[in-house]
């Protein structure tokens, strides 16, 4: 950071603490200068909000970069701290709420999570992201693109050499060391797929040097899977739970949210039992349906409903996808679902273009699905909807149990999370806030609990002409969302077993043995992010009861939703704030 422009600051801050307009200037300019210092934490990621300035360099991850990082940090949180928050807009209080507690993470991340130590899959998703973010969107001329590539895949040796010097093997997760061995190579699927087909828009010294620097990246990445399996995997011996400490604290980081651990599992517990209370209701008119005789009993056991839920559930099994066909089914059910929101005005329906693929090879293996918005400052640029292929070495079972899980109603649930009004829609909307900050650090408790929420919508408005089967699908996948947030704690803190997380998803979810294998694996290498579809769905469901008890008449599903996505991405508390003209909440940690 530039130290004249510290000075600056505190000169601002000390002299016109009384005048909110410059202290407004002030939090603006340190605003800009953290958006702008990207590149220096992390070029990669500066690619990816589109700051396209460090384009040809890659990340420095050895212990002097971590300290450069760790001094910046120290920085910008003096700077913060010095201000007077309460004098700034209402606008700005919220974004230096948000800026502080992303600051405050990534310092706590760094000194005492350390994933750095102990995370293969956190080097392999740099190197990956390093070279797809620069050719999977039309950003600049592909000469430009293929030039940073270029660059980038000469330092990919220094980068991976690095990675494991800063990697302790005896920290390291023994599923982590296995995840990273399945996703390195996908640095070379994109080499080979990405770049490898357009090197003949380079003129012969430029396609010489890309073809030269190719050649190294791909020993770089032979050597380092050599490591991973011969050095790393043996010696893995670290245990993946993080414990209630370190959980806790990142859980308050990520939700940004007055919930503790024990209040959100209490109320994940509450509705689990009132979701499947719900599921068997829906579940009776199916089974009946096909079965008109049938005499319920008053007072069913839940052994019964179990019965019920599963027989009924198997109508909708019944309506699998093709299986290489899964990516066009979801197109179609894309325009479906958009024009269902068009015709009963829900919510504007964004221009900016989305497009279904193939998800890469270096991000499979933790979800099946996602969404991936163009950077903050490449708003222009397309969206993606991600959709993993099936692993060539699953068995015919495991296939069936894959396409069983996501029948074309799951698809569909799928797809309204995934795109509209789901993520697409929303992400689309929210970018046009004029934060770049906000824009930057969005809330994944706004964004994933605002497709939970979307999925929910959809379907009390009616959406299939109100089909049954949709109805306990879409529950089914809220349930999904319950028993993440019932796993996520469950095994970091109370060491939940792998028989009783199967069993709860299995049982209790009505998931497929290949969702729930899955979502363990999921659970394992990631902690927190599980909790932000049912945390963020309670504070959207609850901000809308609020908002349409004080509007009244005058509350519409177009007018709220619209005003709801117009404050881009932040925790959904400050929304409700902006939404009800009540006080901005302060952060508590």
């Amino acid at each position: 950071m530039n130290r004249i422009f510290l000075l600056t600051t505190f000169l601002l801050l000390g002299s016109f603490a009384a005048a909110e307009s410059s202290t407004d200037e002030a939090f603006q300019n340190l605003s800009d200068e953290y958006i702008s210092d990207l590149t220096n934490f992390s070029p990669v990621f500066a690619s990816y909000v589109g700051d396209h300035s460090a384009d040809g360099e890659l990340d420095q991850v050895d212990a002097a970069a971590r300290a450069h990082t760790r001094a910046l940090l120290l920085e910008y949180i003096d700077a913060l701290e010095a201000m007077d928050i309460e004098s700034l807009s209402r606008a700005n209080q919220i974004d230096a709420d948000i800026l502080m507690n992303q600051l405050q993470s990534d310092l706590w991340s760094m000194d005492e999570l350390q994933e750095w130590a102990w995370n293969p899959l956190y080097y392999v998703n740099i190197s990956g992201s390093a070279i797809y973010g620069l050719v999977a969107r039309d950003y600049a001329p592909l000469e430009s693109r293929l030039r940073s590539a270029t660059s980038r895949l000469n330092q990919m040796p220094r980068f991976l050499e690095q990675s494991r010097a800063s990697i302790q093997p005896e920290r390291v997760p023994k599923i982590h060391a296995e995840t990273a061995i399945a996703q390195n190579p996908g640095l070379l699927s994109i080499i080979d797929t990405m770049i490898v087909p357009n090197m003949g828009v380079l003129s012969d010294t430029d396609q010489a040097q890309l073809k030269a620097a190719i050649e190294i990246a791909k020993n770089a990445v032979a050597d380092h899977q050599t490591w991973l399996e011969e050095e790393l995997l043996p010696r893995a011996a670290g245990e993946f739970r993080i414990g209630a400490a370190l959980f806790d604290t990142k859980l308050a980081f990520a939700l940004n949210s007055s919930l503790s651990r024990k209040e959100i599992t209490t109320r994940a517990e509450q509705e689990y039992h009132a979701v499947r209370n719900q599921m068997y209701e829906i579940a009776k008119t199916v089974y009946a349906k096909r079965n008109p005789y049938t005499a319920f009993p008053d007072k069913p056991d839940e052994a019964y409903k179990q019965a019920i839920i599963r027989a009924a559930l198997e109508e909708a099994y019944s309506k699998l996808p093709p299986r290489d066909g899964i990516v066009e089914v979801a197109k179609q059910q894309l325009q479906q679902a958009i024009d269902f929101v068009v015709e009963k005005n829900i919510v504007t329906m964004p221009t900016e273009p989305v497009e279904i693929i193939i998800m890469p090879e270096f991000q499979r293996g933790v979800s099946v699905a996602y969404l991936d918005p163009p950077g903050a400052l490449d708003r222009d640029q397309p969206a993606f909807y991600a959709v993993a292929p099936l692993p060539a070495d699953w068995t015919e079972e495991q296939i069936q149990s894959f396409l069983r899980e996501y029948n074309l109603y799951s698809i569909q649930d799928l797809t309204i999370h995934e795109g509209v009004p789901g993520h697409y829609l929303q992400l689309a909307l929210s970018n046009r806030y004029p934060s770049t900050l906000r824009a930057v650090l969005w809330s994944g408790p706004f964004v994933e609990g605002w497709g939970v929420y979307a999925e929910q919508m959809m379907i009390s408005e009616g959406y299939l002409d109100n089909d049954p089967l949709m109805k306990l699908t879409n529950l089914k996948w809220y349930l999904r969302g319950i028993t993440n947030a019932i796993i996520d704690s469950a095994i970091h803190v109370d060491g939940m077993t792998r028989d009783a997380a199967m069993k709860l998803m299995i049982e209790g979810g009505f998931q497929e043995e290949r969702e729930a294998a899955g979502k363990w694996v999921r659970a394992q290498l990631s902690s927190t992010q599980l909790s932000t579809y049912f945390v963020g769905y309670q504070e959207h469901i609850a901000m809308r009861a609020a908002v349409e008890e004080a509007w009244g008449e005058e509350f519409t599903l177009r007018r709220y939703h619209d005003q709801a996505l117009s404050y881009g991405s932040p925790p959904v508390r400050y929304v409700r704030a902006l939404m009800l003209n009540e006080d901005i909440p302060r952060r508590e940690n």
